[in-house]
């Protein structure tokens, strides 16, 4: 009889350790998507950030504006959306209502299940929508720099065009027409 309780003992520790040690890894794969989805709602807050991510959410998966809006309306943010969205595109039919609701009903229960847990029920892993939403995040903060860099020069060449207009309705200092061509006067003449 003591030997059945040890051998049982044994047994019980041997699963505790080996549940432990895979959800250390589970953890890890949850812990590195948190992060991305905070990223990514970090980066929407940003000037112009909003509309990058919305742009990046709607290419990646193909979904409309109005789709992100209702998920904005649940209350989820755009981290979240994308997880979401990329749990829903690796299902049969991709990303269509039925698998979008079906994530969000195994995320919010009853039980409230972690990421790594629905990812564990829809039968995949979470490293691939980790990758992705870094992805997505890296493209969004260039698009921003990209629209940033445009702004600058366009302003740039408003800015110019303005300096040009003023010299030429009130005649630039130090300059006179001379033979067709403007030629300067003073310490600036050669």
């Amino acid at each position: 009889m003591k030997r059945a309780w040890l051998n049982l003992g044994a047994v019980f520790v041997m699963i505790l350790l080996i549940t432990s040690a895979a959800g250390a890894e589970i953890s890890k794969a949850e812990k590195n998507l948190e992060r991305e989805a905070k990223r990514l709602n970090d980066t929407a807050k940003k000037a112009d950030g909003e509309n990058a991510v919305l742009k990046k959410i709607e290419a990646q998966f193909k979904v409309s504006d109005a789709l992100v809006q209702a998920l904005r309306n649940q209350g989820l943010g755009y981290g979240e959306i994308a997880i979401v969205l990329s749990l829903a595109q690796k299902m049969p039919g991709g990303v269509i209502e039925v698998n979008v609701q079906k994530v969000l009903s195994l995320r919010q229960g009853p039980p409230v299940a972690g990421w790594s847990q629905v990812a564990r029920q829809l039968g995949t892993k979470l490293g691939a929508t980790v990758s992705q939403l870094k992805k997505m995040n890296n493209e969004s903060n260039r698009e921003i720099k990209k629209d940033h860099a445009r702004a600058g020069k366009k302003a740039e060449q408003e800015q110019e065009q303005e300096q040009q207009q003023e010299q030429k309705d009130r005649g630039t200092p130090g300059t006179f027409e001379g033979e067709g061509r403007p030629m300067t006067r003073g310490r600036n003449a050669m």
